[in-house]
């Protein structure tokens, strides 16, 4: 494990701040002292955990104790300076670049006038993205005595904003911003509520911890982009039996985990079927219609300790991508949700805010929703991302679907013999799940930094998502 991270930021003073001025990225110097505070910090507060949850008498006045020096450790002067030397310089605002910035699909020149396509248009798209934090105080989770999931569910957080925006998408479109006034819409505040800190609500980490159980999720557990985006498939097939929406289902879509030799546990990248798309769909409409919207996941492994060079530029054109609905992944040991890109920078929400627990009754069409909103934008490095990632596409019918095949053909075959995944219309004469590919040639990439070694449960392959 890289560390353990308690990256935990007041729920008062960070989510609605205005973006400010980028700062520099950190030197190799600094990322070297970085991962030794890191370990530092950790250790210290890793001290702590046994007394946290203990009831017995004769240890309250450790409790106490201990519980008043992480005060001093993680507050005012303690916190800045792990702040300075762990998380490193801000990365917030935007850079003096004049380059254009793609926001899941849409592009904006930011040195424009023109308010449809320059910064302010960008900022309003980017505020408007649903953002999901860490949340303290619900119900715990099944028979455990989890009520947050602070410092270890980011990558639950991160997978939750994917799918708001799908469902944003499906039934507010594209274009879709939050208004500045109270007059909420009922399909906005339905998507919301379905991702409430409640066993009741049908997206909530409860019901996604419960549906992972056979990919190694577990309250208070780490979970890698794989394992993710398997949980997600096994939740929507459960819940689809409940109509919630005017006779529709919590994600009136069909979902599509697509790997590679397998189920992504062997090298290679992995092949979205056409003829599995299609199947899909046709059971998602019970065989009612050969087509119907679809969400596509696809969870990769892009390298050992860091993003494969060769990866970078088809990772930063699936953000150009009509259908993009961003990436899971971040750095090392702590998962975001990034949804932009311009130049060599991603722009993400972050997940690891604590905010309390809340959820959106329906029938409140004036809710305060601005804990699910964000104005301050962060950015990091395509080169510093973590390698295991998963991104995510959403098509809203069979010309969508096709556009999408199109571009990422295309994509795959100026990718010099690198491709993130590929295309293809049947399945394969030797397996059930792998297709033929579309005359898509994508070479052999390199075994040694393109493994896809996905576990059901935790190995050291995947450790770095444990704790954030």
């Amino acid at each position: 494990m890289k560390g353990f991270g308690f990256r935990e930021r007041d729920e008062a003073t960070d989510n609605r701040k205005p973006p400010s001025s980028s700062s520099s990225s950190s030197s190799s110097s600094s990322a070297a002292a970085a991962s030794s505070w890191s370990t530092l910090f950790s250790s210290a507060f890793s001290i702590f955990d046994p007394y946290r949850h203990s009831q017995s008498s004769c240890k309250h006045r450790h409790h106490a104790w201990a519980s008043a020096v992480k005060r001093i450790v993680s507050g005012g002067p303690m916190r800045r300076i792990h702040e300075s030397f762990v998380l490193g310089s801000a990365r917030t605002g935007l850079s003096n670049s004049t380059s254009d910035i793609w926001l899941l699909g849409v592009r904006y020149n930011v040195s424009s006038d023109d308010e449809a396509v320059g910064l302010a248009a960008f900022e309003q798209d980017f505020s408007s993205r649903v953002i999901m934090t860490y949340r303290k105080g619900f119900d715990a989770i099944g028979d455990s005595s989890y009520t947050s999931d602070v410092n270890w569910g980011c990558m639950l957080r991160s997978s939750q904003m994917l799918v708001a925006q799908a469902l944003l998408f499906h039934r507010l479109g594209r274009s879709w911003r939050k208004p500045s006034d109270k007059l909420l819409t009922q399909e906005y505040i339905d998507i919301l509520h379905h991702f409430g800190d409640t066993e009741a609500c049908p997206f909530s980490i409860h019901s996604l911890i419960q549906s992972g159980k056979a990919y190694g999720l577990a309250a208070g557990s780490w979970v890698g982009p794989y394992a993710m985006c398997r949980s997600w498939e096994i939740l929507v097939r459960s819940k689809r039996e409940e109509l919630i929406n005017h006779g529709e289902p919590a994600l009136p879509m069909a979902i599509y985990v697509v790997s590679g030799d397998e189920d992504g546990e062997r090298g290679g990248a992995p092949v979205l079927c056409i003829e599995d798309a299609k199947r899909h769909c046709s059971e998602f409409s019970r065989g009612q219609s050969e087509w119907a919207p679809i969400l596509l996941l696809v969870p990769l492994v892009l390298g050992l300790g860091k993003v494969n060079p060769r990866y970078v530029p088809s990772l930063r054109a699936i953000f150009s991508f009509p259908q993009s609905l961003g990436v899971l992944g971040g750095k090392p040991g702590a998962s975001t949700y990034m949804i932009g890109v311009q130049d060599e920078e991603v722009f993400y929400l972050d997940p690891h805010e604590v905010q309390p627990a809340v959820t959106i009754n329906r029938d409140n069409l004036e809710a305060d929703t601005s804990s699910y909103h964000c104005s301050v934008i962060r950015h990091i490095t395509l080169d510093s991302l973590d390698p295991s990632l998963a991104i995510g596409f959403y098509c809203r019918d069979k010309d969508d679907f096709d556009n999408f095949c199109s571009r990422a053909s295309e994509l795959a075959k100026e990718s010099n013999g690198a491709p993130l995944f590929t295309v293809a219309e049947t399945p394969s004469s030797n397996s059930n799940s792998n297709c033929a590919s579309r005359g898509v040639s994508h070479g052999d990439p390199d075994e040694g930094d393109y493994c896809r070694d996905e576990p059901t449960g935790p190995t050291e392959g995947e450790d770095d998502w444990q704790f954030l």
